[in-house]
């Protein structure tokens, strides 16, 4: 696990030859050609062009030469191959040393090999096709950095270089500036007017648009940095705003609260005056009630007309008399002057008198309905006030518990 997390990992050793199982042959082919190089140039000699053998020339025929008669600079050629073959076994693993053990040299295992993982002639055509097709259509994908650019596009060039196929300076270097996006073309402008494209190595291309993709990333995040801080003080201002406001908001409904409480308080001190006031004309002077009418056929005060006691005898005496004399009596009094209007004036106090005893009755029962009426409202708005005040202190202990909670 320690292995893992180290910025480079170990690799292969520099005296045995990498190890080929059936995968990536490509791979496999360009390490095994530097490392039969790295050991003798001769070696990979013999393993392109063949074993060397010795010849002479015996009755004008070319012989090969026998052993006892070898130089040492002609034993050594000979050499060459069995170092090649044994290189060779010794970087495969089981099945494909069983491919070319009955091989007897090392061209012979090596020609093997490319056919069995490259195909033939015809293989290695089809091979190249298709490669050539993906290098013409090769595009940046959106979102690809260069790095990733370069690797594809070094996949694709070494596997047509490998399969034969030849490409100059110039023409890959334009076609990695033409597979950019929109977004790279200031750059490329810059690149193709300052730059010769034909003595331009690709590796130093691709260095100079990594430079240039550097720069947009820093600006890029530059950018993103001030956007959070513009951001980040809008949002402040906005909080700012709204806690003044909701400040302000409690204060203005605190202020109308304690103002309805101090008017409410002021019209319970004014009803408890009136109360008191009213009370003391009452001790003072119980029976104003009664001595405030006057009556108008007596002229005392106390009672009314219709209670006079000197008109009830006058009344009774006149019913006495018109019973005595019936009907008679009823036709003499309709035919005297003095009796109609004397009549007349009887029937216009009594109507006089009733009407009072209506108005009196009217104005005790109106002044009894506004007294009643009057507390019933007194009360039913102090039972208002009340609640109105419990809940104002309900919602004031709430709105303190959710301004220490924001807090």
């Amino acid at each position: 696990m320690a292995e893992n997390k180290l910025p480079f990992a170990e690799g292969a050793s520099i005296n045995r030859p990498p190890m080929f199982s059936d995968v990536n042959y490509q791979f496999w082919k360009v390490r095994m050609k530097v490392f039969i190089e790295s050991i003798d140039h001769g070696i990979w000699n013999v393993i392109v062009n063949g074993p060397f053998i010795p010849m002479h020339v015996v009755d004008g025929v070319h012989v090969a030469k026998p052993f006892d008669e070898l130089s040492d600079l002609e034993n050594k050629k000979m050499q060459y191959d069995c170092v090649a073959k044994n290189i060779i076994t010794s970087a495969l693993n089981l099945d494909e040393f069983f491919r070319v053990s009955q091989c007897s040299s090392a061209k012979e295992m090596w020609d093997i090999l490319e056919v069995t993982h490259e195909g033939t002639m015809d293989v290695k055509r089809a091979h190249k096709h298709a490669f050539i097709q993906e290098y013409e259509l090769f595009r940046m994908q959106p979102r690809e950095t260069i790095a990733d650019v370069q690797k594809r596009f070094t996949h694709i060039v070494n596997h047509l270089i490998g399969l034969g196929k030849q490409l100059d300076k110039e023409e890959l270097n334009i076609k990695i500036l033409r597979c950019l996006d929109r977004s790279w073309q200031p750059k490329v402008m810059e690149i193709s007017e300052t730059r010769d494209l034909t003595t331009l190595k690709t590796a130093a291309l691709f260095g100079k648009l990594r430079e240039h993709e550097l720069e947009m990333i820093r600006l890029k995040e530059m950018e993103t940095v001030e956007k959070k801080t513009k951001s980040l003080t809008l949002k402040t201002r906005t909080a700012i705003q709204e806690s003044t406001d909701e400040s302000s908001g409690d204060c203005s409904e605190s202020e109308n609260l304690n103002l309805l409480t101090r008017k409410f308080q002021k019209f319970i001190k004014m009803k408890s005056k009136l109360k008191n006031q009213q009370g003391k004309r009452g001790k003072n002077k119980p029976d104003s009630g009664s001595t405030k009418f006057v009556c108008f056929g007596c002229g005392k005060q106390g009672h009314m007309k219709v209670e006079c006691p000197s008109i009830a005898t006058k009344d009774k005496a006149l019913e006495k008399k018109n019973n005595k004399y019936g009907k008679t009596r009823r036709a003499y009094i309709a035919w005297e002057d003095n009796a109609t209007s004397s009549c007349c004036s009887l029937e216009e106090e009594i109507e006089v008198n009733l009407c009072l005893m209506a108005r009196r009755d009217y104005e005790v029962s109106s002044i009894e309905s506004s007294a009643s009426f009057n507390s019933t409202n007194y009360i039913t708005l102090l039972h208002a006030f009340q609640e109105t005040h419990e809940e104002a202190n309900k919602l004031a202990l709430s709105n303190s518990r959710l301004k220490g909670t924001n807090k």
